[in-house]
């Protein structure tokens, strides 16, 4: 099955640009990581708030706070489609690095996401 691609975008004939399901996850994830909480009109608690962590100070405590809200965000919005084994978030110079790795519960496929985002 085939979903929309994110970001929307059209693809080399002219139509909406689609993505297959491991994909369409993928892209869920990252767009649960890198919504800041109020961004979507209808849906103010939607996200995850790490952005708003790009320029906190370093430190284990923080490192580890971190891990929690994005494993807590990814398990509300998208715990009925995903299974998150594990979420490891660094921050090196104003960059997040975060990786997720997840089980797609409807084909028990294992996956390892990469992102990273730069401060603004």
């Amino acid at each position: 099955m085939t979903q929309i691609d994110y970001p929307l975008h059209f693809d080399g004939l002219g139509k909406t640009a689609q993505a297959e399901d491991d994909k369409h996850i993928r892209d869920l994830i990252e767009q649960v990581l890198f919504t800041t909480p109020g961004e979507r009109i209808n849906r103010p608690s939607f996200g995850s708030g790490l952005m708003q962590l790009v320029f906190a100070p370093n430190s284990d405590e923080m490192a580890t706070a971190t891990q929690f809200l994005v494993q807590g965000a990814l398990q509300q919005w998208l715990g009925d489609i995903i299974q998150v084994e594990e979420v490891n978030v660094e921050n090196k110079e104003a960059t997040l690095q975060v990786t997720v790795k997840y089980t797609i519960l409807r084909t028990q496929r294992r996956e390892v996401a990469q992102f990273s985002r730069r401060g603004i």
